[in-house]
């Protein structure tokens, strides 16, 4: 079956959903074997993960990890579970007839906890591959449009 734009959108607004969800294992398995989650530092979403100092820089391993952290009761920075609503938008969809599908997203994170709204805006920047017929994330880079970050300068939820 060949992919379509509106494929991408629904995976793209199903990972929304598992996120919200909190469905952080199924999460995970979008990503491929090799597949990667960053987040760079604030202006800078060009730096090295090699010598610049990224909030998260997973390979797939670190990405199962942090999901299964992130569930359990002593993950005591998000339990009880942050409540978020996540929206994509402005959707740009690059490359649909190649191996690797680039996509490109605004994205809006609203998250509360302890009475408290904190709002994540920004771009994503996919790849996406065609894996035994499904989509699956190859790399997710998360571009930050924030000043700085609140409270205490630090992420405790997947973006």
């Amino acid at each position: 079956k060949q992919i379509t734009r509106q494929d991408v959108v629904d995976f793209l607004y199903n990972e929304a959903k598992l996120l919200d969800e909190w469905k952080l294992l199924e999460w995970a398995e979008l990503f491929t074997n090799d597949g990667t989650y960053q987040v760079p530092p604030l202006g800078k979403p060009d730096a090295d993960p090699k010598t610049a100092m990224y909030y998260i820089n997973d390979n797939r391993s670190r990405i199962q990890d942090r999901a299964e952290r992130l569930l359990k009761k002593e993950a005591h920075v998000e339990y009880p579970h942050s409540t978020t609503l996540r929206n994509y938008h402005n959707i740009k969809v690059y490359d649909l007839d190649k191996n690797v599908i680039r996509v490109e997203c605004n994205f809006t994170t609203h998250r509360t906890k302890r009475e408290v709204v904190d709002y994540f805006i920004g771009r994503h920047q996919y790849e996406l591959v065609i894996f035994n017929g499904e989509l699956k994330i190859k790399s997710k880079k998360v571009i930050l449009h924030l000043d700085s970050l609140r409270p205490q300068g630090k992420i405790s939820l997947i973006l």
